[in-house]
């Protein structure tokens, strides 16, 4: 388990993390977002103490990173894929890792096997595509076997296979009851992944609750309409508009009708003698959903088409 508790990074006048207070749970994938310069890679690298916090506290199983016997065998981590020596082939540097904590050498060879390396064990890590780093970082991070896996951008770099089975395998150690804490911009692949959602913007707290949940919340999902008779569907879509709910006219039968619920379209759909042929929900997709709530928290973005740049 991982515990925030008033977590906070300032970098002189700027506040990169401000307060966060989060328990990231074991046995769920848990989707940490944000937008670029949110705060997420800081808020990773005081849990592994990498960056020491300026208040508050992370804590990995009740104690700070810095204080566990055998880390490795507690926590394993992927931050930065290519932070590896160019010279030392894929088993050496895994080696010298389990040897560094106290993990059998038979441990290197499963873990490379896991991850799909083992033909190109002997090769050096400096001629490896940001693909297989991606794949040699993970099997670092799982080579202590351990109870908490944290990943950022696990999946930057790999093939549609490779995506796939990052996602298998995020799942596969939240079943198993392990704490699984990834962050991603791939949206739709943090969709099929996640059971939880903790999201940051201006490093605040935006939302931590489940995937469906805040999807659900979001009020961009739509309403379908499909009404035969083309004057009750006017007459429908005339009293929708007098209600100050969005609609839009999709083809000669259909209508899509934003910020109105089922019930409400069918109450207006009786009222006006209009016959239903659908009335179906849309629910958002976890980017629009992500788009709305992050939308005042975007440090980097685009202004009439002219393109802004930072770093993330």
């Amino acid at each position: 388990m991982i515990t925030l508790n008033g977590l906070t990074k300032r970098y002189g006048s700027v506040t990169a993390v401000e307060a966060l207070q989060l328990n990231i749970e074991p046995g769920r994938v848990t989707g940490f977002l944000g937008p670029n310069g949110s705060g997420k890679s800081t808020t990773m690298r005081m849990i592994l103490g990498l960056d020491r916090p300026t208040a508050g506290k992370a804590l990995v199983n009740g104690k700070p990173y810095d204080e566990l016997r055998w880390p490795t065998r507690e926590v394993g981590a992927l931050l930065e894929a290519k932070a590896l020596h160019p010279g030392r082939s894929a088993r050496k540097h895994l080696l010298a890792m389990a040897r560094s904590n106290g993990i059998p050498g038979r441990r290197v060879d499963e873990v490379l096997e896991a991850v799909g390396l083992s033909s190109v064990a002997g090769r050096k890590v400096g001629l490896f595509s940001l693909g297989m780093g991606q794949r040699l970082g993970i099997a670092g991070a799982l080579l202590g076997d351990p109870g908490v896996l944290i990943f950022d951008e696990p999946v930057n770099g790999l093939d549609p296979d490779g995506v796939r089975w990052v996602r298998r395998i995020a799942r596969s150690l939240a079943e198993e009851g392990r704490t699984v804490f990834i962050s991603s911009h791939l949206m739709s692949e943090m969709q099929q992944t996640a059971d939880q959602l903790v999201i940051i913007g201006k490093g605040r707290l935006i939302a931590d609750e489940p995937m469906e949940q805040l999807i659900r919340r979001s009020s961009l999902g739509t309403v379908r309409v499909r009404i035969p008779e083309r004057h009750s569907l006017a007459e429908l879509e005339r009293r929708l508009t007098t209600a100050d709910f969005a609609v839009e006219r999709l083809d000669g039968d259909v209508l899509s009708v934003r910020g109105a619920t089922a019930e409400q379209i069918g109450d207006l759909a009786h009222e006006a003698g209009a016959r239903l042929h659908e009335l179906r929900v849309l629910a958002p997709s976890l980017e629009e959903a992500y788009m709305e709530l992050t939308a005042s928290s975007v440090e980097y973005g685009t202004h009439q088409g002219t393109p802004q740049t930072g770093q993330d």
